[in-house]
């Protein structure tokens, strides 16, 4: 009761014209700067951060909250639209939500997106006012095999779930494992595969991954097959969801809420994890399994919202253990120092004003949000009607330019280029991407993970399974690694069956 008041007073604090102005200023320009490909909401945050300066605190952390709910939202427009994730975030919405745009439905991707995103967005931040405590127990109790068998679950899921067959799977994971290896060993600070070459000492990082990956790949794919298939329009198609795609959307938007806001409030979340792990249920339980790869709206809506779920699960940790979990929390942890405030847990009680205006501001700007952007789905579905080379020149273009300002090293765009053949590569094999990226992102952080557990247990590989929480998890992973085997032998008992009683 006690955080619900505090919220009223935020609320009272946010309900003014000029606040209200900031927020609708903070969602409108983080919108237009997220669309850009190439450039995700980490990267939206940080250019737009200096507008922020010179303004007080909460009006600044006001403009703020809009400028990162909008980046967020221009994330998922570019991945649905241009296929060019901006984000590791938004890979998965990618994969279904690009094929329904070009078979004409980017309205409806657009527009599952973006309610799906208001209803976790709004979900999560509640469950932040509610639960932020309990949540940060648990979160703390988790030990190094607990945050592994995560880690370790993703992967089994990016093998077994994705692609034409598991072992296509399984190689673009161990393409993503070697590229997440580049860089200084965090234990015994060796250099790996870097060739002797002091840029990659820091590793490649995951943007320059995914957008050579996803946007060079695809426009190299496209300008590989202009001369045989021509440039075509692509329709905009209906700009509105009709029934049964509401029917079909609302609960993966319930589902993937569920998946987000938890994981992405372990101080080892993020929210990869969530988002595969809503995709993969959604293509389990889908009543149209077979329109998965062919553009499944419970492919876009479920995965949308557990990014948005796990974007306010982020600040449970951001805000009451000064831990940011992703390069968004990072960014946003800077401003907070910039003002001199040091998020961690006493911020609820040297600077409540601050915090409950910021949480408040996140309800107001997600709702802005969701009023800007579903009447404007068809004219961003029109990008599409871009002639292909105009549009995908303008891909490589801003692909580079995001490439560049991750570090702002030259080097970035031969590794953008080089990654890029390597995704034309993939599409002209038949490889998934998605286990690749799973693999860059979390390959390092379950070698951390699992190298701290043999530390604490002295290397006894005992160490690396933890408590109920870790035999769970590894439940999951053998049901999930042996189901084909439990399949195929259910068919064969089943086929004697049949052949016994016939012979009966």
């Amino acid at each position: 009761m006690d955080n619900l008041m505090n919220l009223m007073n935020g609320f009272g604090d946010v309900l003014s014209p000029l606040n209200l102005l900031l927020a609708l200023l903070g969602v409108t320009v983080g919108t237009a700067v997220g669309v850009l490909p190439g450039i995700g909401p980490a990267m939206t945050v940080a250019l737009l951060l200096p507008i922020t300066y010179g303004l007080e605190p909460v009006q600044a952390f006001i403009l703020f909250a809009g400028i990162f709910y909008g980046g967020m939202y221009g994330g998922s427009t570019t991945s649905i639209l241009l296929n060019t994730p901006g984000e590791s975030s938004s890979v998965v919405t990618a994969i279904e939500g690009n094929k329904m745009a070009r078979a004409g439905r980017a309205a409806q991707a657009l527009a599952t997106a973006a309610i799906g995103s208001f209803v976790a967005g709004t979900i999560g931040t509640l469950l932040l006012v509610l639960v932020a405590p309990q949540v940060v127990k648990f979160a703390i109790s988790l030990g190094a095999p607990d945050y592994l068998a995560i880690m370790l679950l993703a992967f089994a899921g990016a093998t077994s779930v994705l692609g034409s067959s598991r072992i296509r799977g399984f190689a673009a994971l161990l393409l993503g494992l070697v590229i997440g290896l580049v860089g200084i060993d965090k234990v015994t600070g060796q250099q790996r595969l870097t060739f002797g070459v002091p840029q990659l000492a820091d590793g490649i990082d995951v943007v320059v991954v995914a957008v050579g990956i996803f946007a060079v790949g695809e426009a190299l794919w496209v300008a590989a097959h202009l001369r045989r298939n021509p440039g075509t329009v692509i329709p905009v198609g209906r700009p509105w969801m009709g029934k049964s795609d509401w029917r079909r959307s609302w609960k993966p938007w319930l589902r993937g809420t569920a998946f987000g806001f938890p994981i992405g409030a372990l101080p080892a979340g993020g929210a990869e994890i969530p988002t595969f792990l809503s995709y993969a249920t959604e293509k389990k339980l889908s009543k149209h399994p077979e329109e998965f790869g062919h553009g499944a709206i419970e492919g876009v809506a479920g995965p949308e919202a557990a990014n948005n779920a796990s974007a306010a699960g982020t600040l449970v940790p951001m805000l009451a253990l000064g831990l940011p979990t992703n390069a968004t929390a990072a960014v946003m942890l800077a401003a907070f120092t910039s003002y001199g405030i040091q998020p961690g847990p006493l911020l609820f009680q040297r600077e409540p004003k601050l915090v409950w205006a910021l949480i408040a501001s996140l309800f107001i700007g997600n709702l802005f949000l969701l009023l800007l952007n579903l009447p404007l789905a068809p004219a961003w579905a029109k990008l599409l009607q871009i002639p292909r080379p105009y549009l995908y020149a303008g891909i490589i273009f801003f692909a580079s330019m995001g490439a560049y300002a991750v570090n702002a090293q030259p080097l970035d765009l031969l590794l953008l280029l080089l990654l890029g053949l390597l995704g034309f590569g993939m599409r002209r094999f038949g490889l998934p991407v998605l286990p690749l990226i799973i693999g860059v992102i979390l390959g390092p952080i379950a070698e951390r993970q699992a190298r701290m557990a043999l530390q604490l247990s002295n290397g006894d590989a005992s160490g690396l399974v933890g408590g109920p929480v870790a035999y769970v998890i590894y439940a999951v992973i053998l049901l999930m690694i042996g189901w084909p085997l439990i399949a195929w032998l259910r068919r064969k008992i089943m086929t004697k069956d049949v052949v016994y009683t016939a012979g009966q």
